[in-house]
């Protein structure tokens, strides 16, 4: 499974399960272990947000020129 097909499930449960999304926004990691059996590090940080009519969200990635070559966090988050 691809990060991005992974994505799409977790957004297809919160738009589906009010509870789940709820949680999701209040406490993701736990959201995520309970639904999807994803176990993040403690060092990764993980934020829900929902966007409204009139509210949007614009996610700025990581710029992979300053990502350590030794470290591949992006599987940690996505795996």
């Amino acid at each position: 499974m691809t990060s991005n097909e992974l994505k799409s499930q977790i957004i297809q449960k919160a738009w589906e399960d009010e509870a789940f999304k709820n949680q999701l926004i209040a406490n993701p990691k736990a959201a995520l272990k309970q639904a999807f059996n994803i176990t993040l590090p403690d060092d990764i940080k993980v934020k829900a947000i929902e966007e409204t009519s009139t509210e949007f969200v614009l996610v700025i990635p990581t710029n992979p020129a300053k990502v350590l070559v030794t470290t591949n966090a992006v599987e940690y988050v996505w795996p």
